[in-house]
């Protein structure tokens, strides 16, 4: 599908797109929370029409255990149709002004441009009356947030929960918490305006995390226990630890951050029925989360827009980009 962009984000995995080396050729278009209007479709396309309005997300084969099992984002070709930036036949999509080739396949779209190409399976119809321009977040960031919490760690009513890092994926995993009904959510950063708004999106507590022991602190929160869940989208060691050290017996982290150094667990902790679990965009199918997530915003459940009203038609001057409420270092 040929997709007109509106509006996209900007998450920390378009940072490290441009880090040199890696596994992401280069030169590359980068973007992964891409919104916008589908202006063609290939044969096959049967889902979605020219005019549909849409949001980008990550991509996924669709044939393989995990696609089957709807985890598209523990694809077993998840590195090769996201990170690569390589079609799948090798031919290039995109060229420079001296016809020389441009990898344009990032995260199946690469939705830093005026236009992007998507496929059927990341490609997600949305409600023409939803602010398009400020939907592409929910591709990514949002939805490995909210997914985290509703999802993969499957919060529930009357729930504990404590956030490391309060950035736009912190946050949505805070408004999903509000959401399913947790009594204790705990945010934890270093910013005291990210605080501010993690009280204002459902957090019941927050801590610096520069002040004192983390986990003790939040053990002291949930009644000496410790919490029932812990979601870490940082990536750093010491939060990391922290983060597990907080849960009481049986209680199960979550990590969506990814960092380059490695994580060291006092064994003791893990032999309690704890768990660390790695996630990946929540463990969600966007088809059927993202717009579930679009009718959170209308209910004025999950407020990442504000209170924009009807969207406006995009124009030909290209995207609008998206500021998410804030930003953590935690990639998707």
């Amino acid at each position: 599908m040929l997709v007109r962009i509106a509006g996209t984000g900007m998450c920390h995995t378009d940072l490290l797109g441009r880090a040199p080396g890696g596994r992401v050729a280069k030169p590359v278009v980068l973007g992964h929370e891409g919104a916008g209007v589908v202006e063609a479709v290939g044969p096959g396309v049967t889902a979605v029409a020219p005019g549909a309005h849409v949001v980008l997300s990550i991509d996924s084969c669709g044939g393989c255990a995990n696609c089957r099992a709807a985890l598209p984002g523990n694809c077993a070709r998840m590195a090769a149709l996201n990170m690569a930036s390589v079609p799948p036949d090798g031919m290039p999509r995109v060229t420079d002004g001296g016809g020389a080739p441009v990898h344009s396949r990032w995260f199946g779209q690469s939705s830093f441009a005026t236009h992007a190409l998507g496929t059927a399976r990341n490609v997600v119809p949305v409600a023409d009356d939803a602010p398009l321009e400020t939907l592409g977040p929910l591709g990514c960031g949002m939805q490995t947030g909210a997914g985290s919490v509703l999802v993969a760690l499957g919060v529930r009513a009357g729930d504990t929960l404590a956030v490391f890092g309060t950035g736009a994926v912190g946050l949505a995993a805070v408004m999903a918490a509000r959401i399913a009904g947790a009594t204790t959510i705990v945010a934890v950063d270093l910013h005291e305006s990210r605080l501010d708004l993690a009280r204002e999106l459902g957090a019941t507590h927050t801590l610096n995390g520069a002040e004192g022991d983390l986990a003790a602190r939040i053990r002291a929160i949930s009644g000496g226990e410790g919490v029932q869940y812990s979601f870490d989208t940082t990536a750093v060691p010491s939060v990391v630890s922290a983060a597990v050290a907080s849960l009481r017996t049986t209680g199960v982290c979550g990590l969506v951050g990814v960092g380059s150094e490695e994580y060291r667990l006092d064994p003791s902790l893990m032999l309690m029925g704890r768990t660390v679990k790695g996630i990946i965009e929540g463990d969600v199918v966007p088809q059927t989360f993202i717009p579930k997530l679009v009718e959170l915003w209308r209910q004025g459940r999950f407020p990442t827009t504000g209170s924009s009203g009807r969207t406006r038609s995009p124009t030909s001057t290209g995207p609008r980009p998206t500021r998410c409420p804030a930003r953590s270092s935690s990639p998707c």
